[in-house]
């Protein structure tokens, strides 16, 4: 475990969910600016696994856990329905707040949990770890040197396949929801083609065995008049990538949204009727992530723009919403 700084902020993390367990926390403890002082579930057995693994004191409740002294700030890995209910109650208890993707099911709840983050000094900061992988600063550096002309298109894909039922039984279960999966094409459109982006059309598809909306797209354009095509699913053979098609050539990245720490992205350049292969750096989102959350808060950073990327990410959200229920059957 590296060794945790002297100023490290104590983080309470409220509910005991899978990712929590999977990713966040063990990447926690190679994060020395974080500390892990308490962990809250509705079972105290739950929440005492996951001290006994990560350290921090079990708290039975998420109310009792923003009680605490010894927590400056919560991580909050809840069900999306869940996330403004208990954002605003940490926001109301002094606590700043580091929030799953989605951030919020509506633009409306979105507005208010950052007013009240504003209005009391806190950061409200919304996990999308993926922002702080290297390899898509290093694209985004190539595309800005020309590398495939003028960007004429960005197209991006997310599917997560269906998983076997917890219950040992033959069945399927969702992996996400669709709102989660549908997060990060969406936001890979904001990081690359920038704001101002317009809804020209979404679709979502009817529902299945699986569920009411199974899957979705939608079609973007930005100010500049550069096109973005979305698609993502919860019932998919497994993508997680993106392309830039420019004037001079195109370029295609894989695993870009679920990058394992020790993987070595690889860009896909064609150029000329040729295929060039870069190897670009591994890195630790997840780590990073939490860094740029205990900076922003040990260093009296400027909040405001997290705030901006929460209400700018929702609102585009309920655009494409919006924008599906016109084609829906």
């Amino acid at each position: 475990m590296t060794g945790k700084d002297a100023r490290a902020l104590r983080l309470g993390v409220l509910g005991c969910a899978d990712i929590a367990r999977r990713r966040t926390l063990p990447s926690l403890e190679r994060q020395p600016l974080v500390r892990v002082t308490a962990v809250a579930s509705r079972r105290i057995e739950r929440a005492r696994e996951f001290t006994e693994q990560f350290g921090g004191t079990p708290v039975r409740d998420y109310e009792a856990l923003l009680l605490r002294d010894d927590v400056d700030a919560v991580y909050i890995p809840l069900p999306p329905e869940l996330h403004a209910e208990w954002t605003l109650r940490a926001l109301e208890a002094g606590k700043h707040v580091w929030c799953e993707k989605p951030f919020a099911t509506s633009l409306a709840d979105a507005e208010k949990a950052v007013a009240l983050a504003r209005e009391r000094g806190l950061l409200l900061m919304e996990n999308f770890m993926f922002l702080h992988h290297s390899q898509h600063a290093r694209v985004r550096e190539l595309v800005a040197d020309g590398l495939i002309g003028d960007v004429q298109l960005f197209a991006s894909e997310f599917g997560i396949p269906l998983q076997p039922a917890r219950d040992g039984s033959d069945g399927l279960r969702r992996a996400s929801t669709l709102p989660e999966v549908a997060a990060y094409p969406l936001r890979a459109a904001q990081l690359f083609l920038g704001p101002g982006l317009r809804v020209v059309g979404a679709q979502v598809r009817p529902p299945s065995a699986h569920g009411p909306r199974p899957a979705g797209s939608a079609l973007l354009q930005s100010p500049s008049g550069v096109a973005g095509q979305l698609s993502y699913g919860v019932e998919h053979a497994y993508r997680s990538g993106y392309e830039l098609w420019g004037s001079r050539g195109r370029l295609r990245l894989e695993r870009a949204f679920s990058t394992p720490d020790e993987y070595t992205p690889v860009l896909k350049v064609e150029r000329e009727g040729r295929l060039e292969e870069i190897a670009l750096s591994p890195d630790r989102h997840f780590t990073n992530t939490a860094g740029v959350f205990a900076r922003a808060v040990l260093d009296a950073q400027d909040f405001a723009p997290h705030g901006d990327a929460i209400v700018g990410h929702a609102r585009l959200v309920d655009e494409v919403e919006r924008a599906a229920a016109l084609h829906t059957v």
